[in-house]
C-alpha cells in the first residue's frame, strides 16, 4: 500500500511533510504502527482519513528513567548536544538510542526516550496505491522496489 500523508502533532505543527510517500507491506508485518495498519484495512485507493494516534500507540510515553547522567569522560572529547548512539541494555536484549541533550560540568546528559514520545501524532492520509505483495515481498515481510527496500 502507497500512502500520501502529512503527521502534525495535536497543536498542528508538522513533524513529517510526507515528501516522500509511504509505501509498506500490509497485513502485520510491523511496517507502520498497528492502529494505523488496522484503520487502513481494506481502504481503497482515494481514501482520505485523518487518523489520531495516542502516544503509547505511537513512540510510547516519555519515561523519565531513560534520562542520564554521565562522566564526561565516558564520551568522546567531540561530543555535542545533538549527537546519539546506541547502548545494549543490561540484559543485552534490546539496543536503545540515546541522544545527548546538555553537556556541562563534566557531565554529559542522554536521553533514551524517541524525539516523539509522550506526543500524540495526526495522520493526514490518502491511499495514493494498492497492489498485491509479491511472494518475494511476502517472504522478506518489506517492499522491495519503488519507495520500499533495495538490493
Amino acid at each position: 500500500m502507497t500512502l500520501n500523508y502529512t503527521v502534525r502533532d495535536t497543536d498542528g505543527a508538522v513533524i513529517d511533510d510526507g515528501e516522500h510517500p509511504l509505501v509498506y507491506l500490509h497485513g502485520g508485518y510491523d511496517g507502520i504502527f498497528p492502529v494505523l495498519e488496522e484503520t487502513l484495512h481494506a481502504k481503497k485507493v482515494g481514501d482520505v482519513l485523518q487518523i489520531k494516534l495516542l502516544p503509547e500507540e505511537a513512540f510510547g510515553d516519555y519515561d523519565e528513567e531513560l534520562i542520564l547522567v554521565e562522566d564526561a569522560k565516558l564520551f568522546p572529547e567531540n561530543i555535542e548536544v545533538g549527537m546519539s548512539f546506541e547502548r545494549v541494555s543490561e540484559d543485552g536484549e534490546e539496543e536503545v538510542v540515546y541522544r545527548v541533550t546538555d553537556i556541562a560540568d563534566g557531565k554529559v546528559v542522554v536521553d533514551g526516550n524517541h524525539p516523539l514520545a509522550g506526543v500524540a501524532l495526526v495522520f493526514d492520509v490518502t491511499v495514493a496505491e494498492v497492489r498485491p505483495a509479491t511472494t518475494e515481498e511476502i517472504n522478506h515481510g518489506h517492499v522491495h522496489g519503488a519507495g520500499g527496500h533495495h538490493h
